[in-house]
């Protein structure tokens, strides 16, 4: 067995949602759970009140990036720590996967990081990607349709509009693309003209793409200021789809996340195929990790993790 793969004795897979699914209220399932204590050390590190995030802010507070950020990474990883302590939840045989963001809290279930220094690290790429957004400003739209035919999509409108990208793979018949507002505007112009459904997203940003070059310095910086463990549970990462296991392999990924796509149909593959995962269990707040998955592998079982704690938690 190579040294990256996943034993074959770890069967189910934790997934963690991006930047999105924040809304008001967001900690309140855990704000009397025992893991609750999480939430200062994560507001230490990133020198923010994330208790405020998470039970007292409105919509337009939480819109902002970093504030988002800081409150979904909080939250996947509140959920996280309270299966802890489900009688007959073993951590250690679980393989990780995150949507974006979702993959720092993945790094931190897996053991690759300290809940503290990944709270630096979401911190840190929150401020950098609302800086570059405010720079160089973005649009993200979802498009109903499997790569190769956005694929097509985007060159057509390229020609004209050559700030434009394919940011997300996230399932065989959606796509995101992200970049400049108005190539994102021509690109949904093109496919209702084609009949193709297309949702623009409610962002400033385009992630994943190389408007966000400018973050990528302080983002570095930042990678280089904490400790990944040598050896860590499996995750598979959002740029190559493959399972990774050592901690020196994580700087380089985070930085090739940062403007390069999200294969997350990619992951659920390899989840499914290298890793063996018979079961996929949504971890964090919404429930867009479990529709993805049941639409992209359907032969997988999909639980979320609140059907796993008591209730209430």
């Amino acid at each position: 067995m190579a040294a990256n793969e996943a034993s074959p004795a770890a069967r189910t897979a934790a997934l963690f949602p991006g930047q999105g699914v924040q809304r008001p209220g967001l900690g309140a399932p855990w704000s009397t759970s025992r893991a609750w204590e999480l939430v200062e050390e994560v507001s230490q590190a990133a020198d923010l009140d994330v208790a405020h995030l998470l039970l007292e802010a409105d919509a337009d507070h939480l819109a902002r990036t970093d504030r988002a950020q800081l409150a979904v990474f909080t939250a996947s990883l509140l959920s996280w720590r309270s299966l802890e302590d489900v009688a007959d939840f073993a951590s250690d045989t679980y393989v990780h996967a995150g949507h974006s963001l979702g993959e720092y809290t993945a790094l931190v279930a897996a053991g690759a990081l300290s809940a503290y220094d990944g709270a630096r690290l979401v911190a840190a790429r929150g401020r950098a990607m609302a800086r570059a957004a405010r720079s160089e400003p973005g649009a993200m739209a979802a498009v109903t349709a499997g790569q190769a035919a956005t694929e097509v999509l985007v060159a057509e409108v390229r020609v004209d509009h050559p700030a434009l990208w394919l940011a997300n793979f996230n399932g065989p018949r959606q796509t995101v693309v992200a970049g400049a507002p108005d190539a994102v505007e021509a690109l949904g112009r093109r496919a209702e003209i084609l009949g193709v459904a297309c949702t623009r997203l409610a962002v400033s940003a385009a992630c994943h793409t190389p408007l966000m070059g400018p973050a990528a310095e302080e983002l570095a910086q930042a990678l280089e200021s904490v400790e990944f463990a040598p050896v860590h549970a499996p995750v598979v990462a959002n740029v190559d789809a493959a399972v990774h296991t050592r901690g020196a392999d994580w700087p380089a990924l985070c930085l090739a996340q940062l403007t390069g796509p999200v294969h997350w149909h990619g992951v659920l593959g390899t989840l499914r195929d290298t890793a063996g995962c018979a079961r996929l269990l949504d971890v964090g707040p919404g429930r867009t990790m479990a529709g993805l998955a049941r639409r992209a592998v359907p032969e997988l079982a999909v639980q979320r993790a609140d059907q796993l704690l008591p209730s209430p938690v």
